[in-house]
Parts: C-alpha cells; structure tokens; sequence
C-alpha cells in the first residue's frame, strides 16, 4: 500500500457511473492539534451536530460516509444520531484508526507510533480488530472502507483490511509528504483511483488533490522542489500560477475547490473524494472554525461546491454503488 502502483493499477468504472464525488467525514474526537498525543483528555462536544450536517447532506441528496475512530465509536449520543440513516443507506460507515486512543495501549505515545502503520502487526491488527468489532455492536452496520488516522498506513495494513474482509482504503493523501514526522510520502501517487495489490481485492481511493495554475501541469515535480523557499509557494499561488488544492473546506475556499474540481476533471479523475474533519462542525475545536461565523462559511463551502458539481455533472456517490460500478 505504500508503494508507488504503476498505470496498470488505475482502477476503471463502468462507462455510465462517472464522474461522480463521494464525501468523507474524519468523524473523531476534538483534541488539540499542537500539543502532545494523549491516551484521554479529549472531549466530544461536537457529536451533536452530526445531527444537522446528516440533515443537511439528506436535503442535498448527498450519502456521507462518517470515517469514525474508537472514542466516537463508543459514543451512544453518535450512534443515536447515526442508526437510522446508516441502516436505511443515507449515510455509510468507514473505520478511521486514531492509536493514541485506541485500545489496546501497549505502545509509548509519540508522533512515530501515532501512524499505525509503525506498529507492530500484532499490535495493530489489535487496534484495528478491536473498532472494528465496536462500531458493528454499536451502529449495526458493517464498515467497508478505511482511513488511517493521519494517513498513517504501513507495510502490515493491506494484510490487517483482507484479514478483516475491508475492501476499500481511502489513507492515501495524495501530493502530500508527512515522512518528516514519521508518516509516509504520498508526493508521487495518483489522485484517481487505483488497486493497491495485484489481485483487485484492496482498491486505493486517495483523498483528491490537484494542481492548479499556469504551472499545474508541474506541480508534482515543483511543488516538492520548493521546500526550501516555502514563500515563493504562496507567490506563485497569489499569482495564480501554481497551487496545492486538496478538496476539503479546511483551509480551502470555495473558489479554489471549484478550481481543483475544473482540473481534476480536465485530468480525467472518475471520482474525487472530498474531506473535512468533524470537530470542526462546532467552533472551537479546529483552526478552521472558530466561530459561528466560520461555521456558517463551511455549510456554504459545501453548498457551493455541490452546486458546481451539479453543473459540472458530477453526481454524488457512496461506497456501495461505487463498488458495485467497478469494472474488473
């Protein structure tokens, strides 16, 4: 899973499913970003609001698919909400792994061991096992894809999704390199979909990002290249000449999203994958809403960026009928 996959590997669907956009929701605990990694002291003030954002997805015939982690999982007020539209397919399920909070707690807290994927195989197959079988007690319904807190797959995790008959991960972030803290380099991978073994039974759904600009058609070869001058990043992108636009409402406008969905659809993806934190559905809790005011900005991130997918003719989908639109 961490390798590059060559262009044979690029997933294909069926003539009539695309282009379609699925949305994600890192549906997980509210911690604070810049201090150390903590077994508790988290809170879930947030999970409340699940309840309107399901809502409002519900009116705009979007199906979420919450990416949820241990403590959210053990949460009766979320799985309240969450029953009902996951048992009648207006939401889906998806296991999001935070270590740091997940039992068992075996290994010392640091950013190494905060990607799972630099357990031990045993230690996180246990972790993993262990949400698993507590979001189908408590939400009824069987997860099929992943997310790897901090996109922190490893050499063990296809393993760990086969074992646990997981047919889909979604940790890839593509064009994004997070080695330096331990985490892996997704700087060379592609945005589209991609099967990330031989035997098409793992399919890789990266996290959409694209460049654009002037200057896009360079971005995976420049971008990196100016790590050492981060400034003339924010020149170049001030000058409309290149920019990174990963498609999330967190710390992305809406005209740079409906940029990055132009591109991407220039570049042919059949499917973008869209994300956002759910802390972030309560000010306070992430940098990128600190207000009522910025709350009411992302509901209007998301309804202009579904307004121009539907002009741009893509529809949304979930995982269920995207698995059943593969093309093998």
């Amino acid at each position: 899973m961490t390798a590059i996959p060559d262009e044979h590997a690029l997933a294909s669907f069926r003539d009539d499913f695309g282009p379609r956009f699925l949305l994600t929701v890192d549906t997980e605990e509210e911690f604070d970003w810049g201090a150390p990694f903590l077994r508790n002291g988290h809170s879930l003030g947030h999970v409340g609001r699940l309840r309107k954002f399901q809502q409002f997805c519900e009116g705009a015939g979007v199906v979420p698919v919450y990416l949820i982690d241990y403590p959210v999982a053990t949460s009766s007020l979320a799985a309240e909400i969450l029953r009902e539209p996951l048992a009648s397919g207006r939401a889906e399920i998806g296991i999001q792994l935070h270590p740091w909070v997940n039992p068992p707690h075996q290994e010392e807290l640091n950013d190494h061991n905060s990607f799972a994927g630099n357990l031990p195989p045993e230690l996180e197959d246990a972790k993993f096992g262990l949400l698993k079988d507590t979001i189908i007690a408590n939400f009824g319904v069987q997860p099929t894809i992943y997310r790897a807190g901090r996109y922190g797959i490893g050499p063990n995790t296809a393993d760990i999704l086969r074992k646990h008959s997981i047919p889909i991960d979604s940790s890839v972030r593509a064009r994004f390199d997070y080695s330096s803290t331990g985490g892996r380099n997704f700087r060379d991978h592609p945005a589209s979909p991609y099967w990330a073994d031989g035997n098409h039974s793992l399919l890789e759904l990266p996290l959409t990002t694209v460049f654009t600009g002037a200057l896009g058609r360079y971005g995976p070869t420049l971008y990196p290249a100016l790590w050492r001058v981060p400034r003339m990043r924010g020149v170049l992108a001030r000058l409309g000449l290149l920019e990174r636009v990963p498609l999330t409402p967190e710390g992305i406008t809406a005209a740079e999203a409906i940029r990055g969905i132009d591109r991407a659809l220039e570049d042919g993806m059949p499917l973008l994958v869209l994300s956002f934190h759910s802390p972030s559905l309560e000010p306070g809790h992430t940098p990128y809403v600190r207000s009522e005011g910025d709350l009411d900005r992302l509901y209007d991130w998301w309804r202009e960026v579904f307004a121009h997918c539907l002009r741009r003719g893509v529809k949304p989908t979930k995982v269920s009928e995207l698995m059943a639109a593969i093309d093998l």
